[in-house]
């Protein structure tokens, strides 16, 4: 037999782990010497140890690992554990993901900072035009949020042009609005079109009206990185006296949807004298 110091080292776990696993039923030590307290393993019980660890790392509570050693759990069961463990580390991957691209982003943003300068903004008036959209709503302006949401927006806004045969008379146009009183946003998927609204054609037709004067930038590259654009929009806006009023346009004159980072994007501010 071996003491729960040495049974720790070959089992590669603390000696407070395991009596934590006495505590809760999980292992018991194979003998306990009633005068001195001192635990002892047998090395059979490796085995239940390993599997115990084995378990823990899937995910599993110690109460689900001790039912399933105890064969309190069967086969389904315990095949419904996995699987939803398998989805939450899934959900879990793609979330960091996201989070490193995010981040990966932000790092190119700052390293960009400085080379678009305000002398790239262009004021300029924006005629009226007619979208066919689609919408959705985000959770707030945030890129994490509005990224998933626009993202298959316009697949299939495209998909419903087609079934509908309308073809495009100029570029794909996004907007946002607030949803209600709280962070919430209105998003707006379109494309420019040429005809007029009728029922059941799966989008909406809509007129965006024009706008007398317009701050705008072109954006080069993805729209994740699309905040250093926006801050070179702002502060020209405030520099030159002048103050933003409506809802931001995308306007993409280059839509790359496999491959992001060669769009070409125009940001449009609806501007006023201050």
């Amino acid at each position: 037999m071996f003491t729960i110091g040495e049974f720790a080292v070959l089992g590669r776990v603390s000696v407070r782990m395991l009596r934590h696993y006495d505590g809760i039923g999980l292992l018991h030590p194979a003998v306990v010497d009633p005068h001195t307290g001192y635990r002892y393993y047998r090395a059979a019980q490796l085995g239940r140890l390993n599997r115990v660890v084995a378990l823990k790392d899937l995910g599993l509570t110690l109460e689900q690992v001790r039912a399933v050693l105890d064969d309190e759990v069967d086969a389904n069961e315990l095949r419904g554990m996995l699987r939803l463990r398998r989805a939450q580390l899934a959900a879990q991957v793609a979330a960091d993901t996201a989070r490193l691209a995010r981040i990966a982003a932000r790092l190119r943003m700052l390293e960009t900072e400085g080379r678009m300068t305000t002398e790239d903004v262009v004021l300029k008036e924006i005629p009226a035009v007619r979208i066919a959209e689609v919408t959705a709503v985000a959770a707030s302006y945030e890129t994490p949020d509005i990224g998933p949401v626009i993202q298959p927006l316009y697949p299939e806004l495209f998909r419903r042009l087609d079934e509908a045969h309308v073809g495009l008379t100029g570029p794909a146009i996004a907007w946002y609005e607030p949803e209600g009183g709280g962070e919430a946003v209105v998003v707006h998927a379109g494309a420019t079109v040429g005809v007029d609204p009728g029922p059941d054609q799966g989008f909406a037709v809509v007129d965006l009206p024009a706008v007398p004067t317009a701050a705008t930038i072109v954006h080069h590259g993805a729209m994740d990185e699309v905040e250093a654009s926006m801050q070179v929009l702002a502060r020209w806006i405030e520099e030159n006296g002048w103050r933003a009023e409506g809802y931001a346009r995308e306007v993409y004159l280059e839509y790359c949807q496999d491959e992001p980072e060669k769009g070409v994007t125009e940001l449009q501010i609806p501007v006023s004298r201050r």
